[in-house]
Protein backbone atom coordinates (compact mmCIF):
# COMPACT_ATOMS: atom_id res chain seq x y z
CA UNK A 1 0.00 0.00 0.00
CA UNK A 2 1.68 3.06 -1.24
CA UNK A 3 0.47 6.61 0.74
CA UNK A 4 -1.89 7.81 -1.70
CA UNK A 5 -3.44 4.36 -1.11
CA UNK A 6 -3.69 5.15 2.31
CA UNK A 7 -5.10 8.55 2.12
CA UNK A 8 -8.19 7.09 0.40
CA UNK A 9 -8.79 5.26 3.63
CA UNK A 10 -9.98 6.71 7.14
CA UNK A 11 -7.33 7.05 9.90
CA UNK A 12 -7.82 5.16 13.44
CA UNK A 13 -9.26 8.69 14.82
CA UNK A 14 -11.83 8.98 11.95
CA UNK A 15 -12.94 5.55 12.48
CA UNK A 16 -13.26 6.06 16.45
CA UNK A 17 -14.99 9.63 15.45
CA UNK A 18 -17.42 7.56 13.08
CA UNK A 19 -18.48 5.31 15.42
CA UNK A 20 -18.95 7.53 18.14
CA UNK A 21 -21.06 9.05 15.84
CA UNK A 22 -23.07 6.27 14.96
CA UNK A 23 -23.31 5.75 18.88
CA UNK A 24 -24.51 9.71 19.69
CA UNK A 25 -27.26 8.88 16.93
CA UNK A 26 -28.51 5.99 18.42
CA UNK A 27 -28.74 7.43 21.97
CA UNK A 28 -30.49 10.93 19.95
CA UNK A 29 -32.88 8.67 18.11
CA UNK A 30 -33.86 6.10 20.21
CA UNK A 31 -32.73 3.78 17.54
CA UNK A 32 -29.94 1.54 16.73
CA UNK A 33 -27.65 3.55 14.32
CA UNK A 34 -25.35 1.31 12.01
CA UNK A 35 -22.43 2.68 10.69
CA UNK A 36 -20.65 0.57 7.75
CA UNK A 37 -17.25 1.33 6.37
CA UNK A 38 -17.19 -0.12 2.61
CA UNK A 39 -14.56 0.83 -0.31
CA UNK A 40 -15.82 2.01 -3.71
CA UNK A 41 -12.81 2.49 -6.45
CA UNK A 42 -9.88 2.08 -3.97
CA UNK A 43 -11.71 4.59 -1.54
CA UNK A 44 -13.64 3.96 1.64
CA UNK A 45 -16.97 5.31 2.81
CA UNK A 46 -19.22 5.21 5.41
CA UNK A 47 -22.87 4.59 5.48
CA UNK A 48 -24.92 5.16 8.46
CA UNK A 49 -28.71 4.04 8.50
CA UNK A 50 -31.06 2.25 10.74
CA UNK A 51 -31.82 -1.70 10.64
CA UNK A 52 -35.75 -2.29 10.27
CA UNK A 53 -37.25 -4.65 12.21
CA UNK A 54 -39.38 -7.62 11.14
CA UNK A 55 -42.85 -5.54 12.16
CA UNK A 56 -41.45 -2.27 10.77
CA UNK A 57 -43.21 -1.01 8.20
CA UNK A 58 -40.67 0.78 5.60
CA UNK A 59 -40.74 4.45 4.47
CA UNK A 60 -42.17 3.79 1.19
CA UNK A 61 -39.82 7.70 0.22
CA UNK A 62 -37.13 6.63 1.94
CA UNK A 63 -33.92 4.88 0.40
CA UNK A 64 -33.08 1.02 1.73
CA UNK A 65 -29.99 -0.67 1.58
CA UNK A 66 -28.97 -4.03 2.87
CA UNK A 67 -25.79 -3.80 5.65
CA UNK A 68 -23.78 -6.63 7.40
CA UNK A 69 -23.24 -10.25 6.37
CA UNK A 70 -19.62 -11.99 5.76
CA UNK A 71 -17.02 -9.47 5.89
CA UNK A 72 -19.15 -6.25 6.40
CA UNK A 73 -16.98 -3.65 8.89
CA UNK A 74 -18.80 -1.58 11.24
CA UNK A 75 -17.78 1.15 13.55
CA UNK A 76 -19.97 1.79 17.17
CA UNK A 77 -22.35 -0.05 18.67
CA UNK A 78 -23.87 -2.90 16.62
CA UNK A 79 -27.06 -2.15 18.00
CA UNK A 80 -27.10 -6.45 19.35
CA UNK A 81 -27.06 -7.35 16.11
CA UNK A 82 -25.33 -10.42 14.67
CA UNK A 83 -23.97 -8.27 11.85
CA UNK A 84 -21.50 -10.61 10.42
CA UNK A 85 -23.55 -13.57 9.22
CA UNK A 86 -26.76 -11.71 8.64
CA UNK A 87 -27.99 -9.00 5.69
CA UNK A 88 -30.00 -6.57 7.28
CA UNK A 89 -32.85 -4.54 5.54
CA UNK A 90 -32.00 -0.80 6.38
CA UNK A 91 -33.30 2.88 6.39
CA UNK A 92 -30.46 4.69 4.71
CA UNK A 93 -29.99 7.98 6.93
CA UNK A 94 -26.33 9.48 4.76
CA UNK A 95 -23.31 8.83 3.80
CA UNK A 96 -19.11 9.90 3.81
CA UNK A 97 -16.71 9.55 0.96
CA UNK A 98 -13.37 9.99 1.42
CA UNK A 99 -12.21 11.84 -1.97
CA UNK A 100 -8.95 12.45 -4.34
CA UNK A 101 -10.00 16.23 -4.19
CA UNK A 102 -6.77 18.40 -3.06
CA UNK A 103 -9.79 21.14 -1.71
CA UNK A 104 -12.09 18.17 0.29
CA UNK A 105 -10.41 14.70 1.58
CA UNK A 106 -14.38 14.35 2.63
CA UNK A 107 -17.90 14.67 0.89
CA UNK A 108 -21.13 14.04 2.42
CA UNK A 109 -24.57 12.27 0.84
CA UNK A 110 -27.31 13.12 1.74
CA UNK A 111 -30.77 10.83 1.95
CA UNK A 112 -30.58 10.74 -1.96
CA UNK A 113 -27.12 9.49 -2.03
CA UNK A 114 -26.49 13.06 -3.27
CA UNK A 115 -23.61 15.34 -2.35
CA UNK A 116 -24.61 18.02 -0.30
CA UNK A 117 -21.56 19.16 2.09
CA UNK A 118 -17.42 18.52 1.69
CA UNK A 119 -14.87 19.15 3.68
CA UNK A 120 -10.85 18.66 4.57
CA UNK A 121 -12.09 17.77 8.47
CA UNK A 122 -14.17 15.30 8.90
CA UNK A 123 -15.68 16.53 12.18
CA UNK A 124 -17.16 19.95 10.18
CA UNK A 125 -19.13 17.04 8.62
CA UNK A 126 -20.54 15.20 11.79
CA UNK A 127 -23.51 16.21 13.22
CA UNK A 128 -22.29 16.31 16.96
CA UNK A 129 -19.32 17.95 18.14
CA UNK A 130 -16.97 15.46 18.86
CA UNK A 131 -13.95 17.22 20.08
CA UNK A 132 -11.99 15.82 23.68
CA UNK A 133 -11.82 19.65 25.79
CA UNK A 134 -10.39 18.51 28.85
CA UNK A 135 -12.71 19.22 31.64
CA UNK A 136 -12.26 21.38 34.62
CA UNK A 137 -10.57 20.08 37.79
CA UNK A 138 -13.51 20.08 40.45
CA UNK A 139 -11.48 20.24 43.30
CA UNK A 140 -9.26 22.95 41.79
CA UNK A 141 -12.22 25.12 41.40
CA UNK A 142 -13.40 24.46 44.68
CA UNK A 143 -10.07 25.61 46.49
CA UNK A 144 -10.44 28.35 44.23
CA UNK A 145 -13.78 29.55 45.02
CA UNK A 146 -12.81 28.73 49.26
CA UNK A 147 -9.72 31.12 48.82
CA UNK A 148 -11.70 33.53 47.21
CA UNK A 149 -13.98 33.71 49.78
CA UNK A 150 -11.65 33.87 52.47
CA UNK A 151 -9.24 36.95 50.38
CA UNK A 152 -12.72 38.51 49.92
CA UNK A 153 -13.87 38.18 53.26
CA UNK A 154 -10.69 39.61 55.55
CA UNK A 155 -12.52 43.00 56.55
CA UNK A 156 -15.56 41.41 57.47
CA UNK A 157 -17.02 40.40 61.12
CA UNK A 158 -16.86 37.00 61.73
CA UNK A 159 -20.22 37.06 63.36
CA UNK A 160 -23.12 34.90 61.63
CA UNK A 161 -25.08 38.22 60.97
CA UNK A 162 -23.77 41.46 60.34
CA UNK A 163 -23.92 43.66 63.00
CA UNK A 164 -24.68 40.57 65.46
CA UNK A 165 -28.42 40.29 65.22
CA UNK A 166 -30.23 38.02 62.59
CA UNK A 167 -32.03 39.64 60.25
CA UNK A 168 -35.73 40.49 61.98
CA UNK A 169 -39.43 40.76 59.82
CA UNK A 170 -40.26 43.78 62.26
Amino acid sequence: MNTSDFALRFTEEELAMLGKTADGLSAYMGKSVLAEIGMDDDAEWVIFAIPLGVDDTPDEKATHVQMGGPGARFVGNRGGLDLDTEVYDCQYLWAIQITEDPEARFVRLDEKGDEFDFSMELSELLPFDLTEEALPDPDLELLEDIEGDDAEGDDLDDTPYPGGKPPSIH
